[in-house]
């Protein structure tokens, strides 16, 4: 196996065409041809799929995903139709459903708590604490100074650099400390304004350090570790929730109060035992998520900044909250969302824009509002099954249509089992009998 893992290395891969490419990877890996499945998913568009392949290196397709759409949510009065990029098949029909039980009990409400990014330069200083903080003191201003060419634009749309400040990180590794910036990036995600500040205030802080007088020469020497932004937000913070009466909440068959109750247990659960916690925020996330990725944004930064979010009092819990007081059923979420309708592959991946021209094209907050939505609805969405039929009965129906595919069924079989499934369980081996006694019976 070595020796074969190393006659397979290749040098200059990214400089081969996409056919080298194929061709290199066809010869090494395949028996069988695998041009042909790739060449299905190319773009006939050969600008469109150009695109594609410069969003990313060594491209050799496209991978799909389905883009689908939740409507009927009212949030703060206004009506939206939100696209979901997502392949678990009940998670869209929950959002749906929730998006109905709430449009007559007034819709979603939201609020932005706070909107701040972060991010830090790290470094070691070796010397006396007092001397740098005095020297910090001394020299901030020119942070912005050196900065200003960067700034600018970010600054006139209302946004940019809003402080600097020295962080003493000392207890925790020793002689390091950090230049930590605030910042607020308006509509954008920010990252590359971020990280090309943060890289000159790096310089600011080396070449401003040479020339300081009361530092030796061994306190003149600060080592850069890196400089980089941080996607921890808990500073750009949004609120979204749900209330009615508790008679409104009344649901399959169960008294309102009977089900408010159930509800808070049940997020209660999630807020105390970390092994429910974590499904109960990956449901979540089924929400958020497949809005982030229809919108060009980054997924991967929104789930590391929201599950550290969840842990941010020592142990992880429940980002969603529920209340009962005086007859109001109320049901919340708060959640850091560093989101943008600006900049990345906002402008260029054509269903990024119609995605966004769906949301009427939104201002960076109110997208944090349209997913706090999402993530809350799918919450709400999942917890309802769960108290009510359960989790599998909506579940099982919504993925039967999968099950059926994997068996090659026909439409005609589809259609006979689809009917058959409404009034029995689904199952991977019930829905494969029930085909194979279809095929039996001659049908």
């Amino acid at each position: 196996m070595k020796k074969e893992f190393f006659e397979n290395k290749i040098e200059g891969f990214s400089r081969l065409s996409k056919k080298e490419k194929i061709d290199w990877i066809e010869s090494n890996y395949f028996r069988n041809q695998s041009t042909s499945i790739l060449k299905k998913y190319w773009n006939n568009d050969k600008a469109l799929q150009k695109i594609h392949d410069e969003f990313t290196e060594n491209t050799l397709s496209n991978f799909y995903l389905p883009l689908g759409v939740a409507p009927n949510f009212l949030i703060d009065g206004k009506d939206y139709t939100i696209p979901m990029v997502i392949e678990e098949s009940s998670v869209i029909a929950a959002a749906c459903k929730a998006a109905k039980f709430w449009r007559n009990k007034g819709g979603f409400k939201t609020e932005i708590l706070n909107f701040k990014k972060t991010g830090q330069v790290h470094f070691i200083f070796n010397g006396e604490k007092n001397k740098l903080f005095k020297f910090f003191n001394i020299i901030k201003s020119i942070f912005f100074e050196d900065s200003d060419s960067l700034n600018s634009s970010m600054k006139a749309r209302g946004g940019g650099i809003l402080d600097i400040e020295i962080l003493d990180k000392t207890s925790d590794i020793e002689n390091y400390f950090q230049i930590n910036s605030i910042f607020d990036t308006v509509d954008s995600m920010g990252a590359n304004f971020i990280n090309s500040c943060l890289e000159q205030f790096a310089i600011t802080l080396k070449r401003e350090a040479k020339i300081y007088s009361e530092f030796d020469e061994n306190e003149k020497e600060i080592d850069i570790i890196m400089s980089i932004l941080s996607n921890y937000v808990p500073e750009c913070i949004v609120k979204a929730e749900v209330s009615c009466d508790i008679q409104s909440i009344a649901d399959n068959g169960m008294k309102g109060e009977e089900y408010a109750k159930k509800f808070a247990q049940a997020i209660e659960i999630a807020k105390t035992q970390t092994n429910r916690a974590v499904t109960h925020n990956k449901g979540i996330m089924n929400g958020i998520d497949s809005v982030v990725i229809a919108t060009g944004n980054d997924f991967r930064a929104i789930e590391a900044a929201v599950h550290a979010y969840a842990a941010k009092d020592g142990f992880y819990k429940s980002l969603t909250d529920v209340s009962i007081e005086n007859n109001i059923f109320k049901f919340w979420i708060e959640i850091p969302l560093s989101l943008g309708t600006v900049g990345g592959i906002t402008n260029l991946h054509p269903l990024v824009k119609w995605s966004l021209d769906l949301l009427d094209n939104p201002k960076g907050k109110e997208l944090m509002k349209i997913v706090a939505v999402a993530g809350l609805a799918q919450n709400f969405g999942a917890i309802n099954s769960l108290i009510t039929t359960g989790i599998q009965k909506g579940h099982m129906k919504m993925h039967l249509i999968n099950i059926l595919n994997s068996l090659n069924a026909n439409d005609k079989e589809k259609e006979q089992l689809i009917n058959f499934f409404k009034k029995n369980t689904v199952s991977y081996s019930s829905a494969k009998n029930e085909l194979i006694n279809l095929r039996k019976n001659g049908f």
